[in-house]
């Protein structure tokens, strides 16, 4: 908190969270708002990941060959142009499911520069003893906004429409980007090759750590059950079971609430064994899944929203953690890439998957599914020998 540029960096993640934290519940019902279902919201946010699969691996490239705060800042400006005139269609009456597809690929397009260097942007401003305080302190103030956010957003959505709250998120990527701007960081130092040069030298990094690729693996299963249960099917069973948006902006809320929870577990609290703890963390996000499966009553779901939440977070303070730790600064961008771009290729599909199998099973039959297939891909990546050897620095 002593480095100037750190506390830009933090202030512009909290901007930016206020606005976030709305985002998803808005998004949702803006779907849903134009007679859209489970089919129209698996579009917008396939139309969302594609992108974002298709340009990670040339943000991770720019990550690790100019500066790391320019790329956020073009990042940030190019996610608050979308939402600003996704809001603006909203309100005007003119949204409907294309037009919501093509604002969300621009901004799928826009978080493919923003990850990479967002991954390795720490490594510049504190030392890496620090890494693990840094990385959590990141995120408290984003966490503590996602808190009430979700609950404000249900409301708002609810009350006014969703057309605010994407407006408020627009405006929140601008500022941030002004912010980030202002740090000024240098890039790294150029490699001497091309860019495919580069991104085969990443390739040959990435498969040499058996931890790193193991784990990306096993996140290819996680995180594309995760999504497809919590952010296609979790707002239409709400709908259908529950209060709609306001119980919808609950669960997030809980969610958020436990992600700030868990961030002061990892202020507190430095394993060793950081990748043993990423992996078993990270397993509890099939909770809220079971929860709304088993039609569980809302109690019970803010409860393992809560928890899961928790486990997130370690999650991923731990990961961050263990790669800027155990990666090179100059190739942190890229292998980043790498990892993000195999957690994230089989959303697209799962989300398509889960939008037709909508048509034969109920959603809270998928929702099981889901949440069986995060338990077992996390029990496959425990028997991987890495898994206990990589440590904290």
């Amino acid at each position: 908190m002593r480095v100037p540029a750190f506390r830009r960096f933090l202030l512009a993640h909290l901007v930016s969270a206020t606005g976030s934290a709305m985002a998803p519940v808005a998004l949702a019902f803006a779907v849903i708002g134009q007679g859209g279902g489970a089919w129209s919201l698996g579009i917008v946010l396939t139309a969302n990941t594609v992108p974002a699969l298709v340009f990670l691996l040339m943000g991770g490239v720019l990550a690790d060959r100019m500066s790391r705060s320019r790329l956020l800042f073009m990042g940030n400006l190019g996610a608050g142009t979308a939402q600003a005139t996704l809001a603006l269609l909203v309100a005007t009456g003119a949204a409907s499911t294309f037009a919501i597809s093509v604002c969300a690929c621009v901004s799928g397009v826009a978080a493919a520069f923003i990850a990479p260097a967002a991954q390795g942007i720490a490594t510049r401003l504190v030392s890496r003893e620090q890494l693990q305080q840094a990385n959590a302190l990141v995120r408290v103030p984003g966490n503590a906004v996602k808190v009430v956010g979700p609950v404000v957003g249900g409301f708002v959505v609810s009350f006014t429409g969703p057309a605010w709250a994407l407006g408020w998120d627009a405006a929140t990527f601008v500022v941030a980007a002004l912010l980030l701007l202002g740090l000024r960081l240098a890039g790294p130092v150029p490699s001497g090759g091309g860019a495919l040069d580069d991104l085969r030298t990443g390739w040959a990094g990435f498969r040499s750590r058996n931890w790193l690729w193991s784990y990306t693996a096993a996140g290819t299963a996680v995180v594309a059950a995760w999504l497809a249960g919590y952010q296609l099917l979790g707002p239409l069973v709400a709908d259908r079971g529950y209060s709609g948006a306001r119980s919808w902006g609950l669960v997030q809320g809980a969610f958020a609430a436990g992600l700030l929870a868990g961030t002061f577990v990892c202020l507190l609290w430095k394993p060793r064994r950081l990748m043993l703890v990423c992996v078993v963390a990270s397993s509890a996000i099939m909770l809220p899944l079971a929860a709304l499966g088993a039609g569980l009553s809302l109690s019970w779901v803010l409860g393992a929203a809560v928890v899961a939440g928790i486990g997130l977070d370690v999650a991923i303070v731990a990961w961050s953690t263990v790669m800027q730790q155990q990666v090179p600064d100059a190739e942190l961008g890229r292998l980043g890439a790498f990892n993000a771009v195999g957690e994230r290729v089989a959303i697209p599909f799962a989300y398509l998957l889960v939008a037709g199998a909508s048509a034969y099973w109920t959603s809270r039959h998928i929702l099981l599914v889901c949440a069986a297939i995060i338990l077992a891909a996390t029990v496959a990546n425990l028997c991987v020998r890495d898994v206990y050897r990589i440590q904290r620095v």
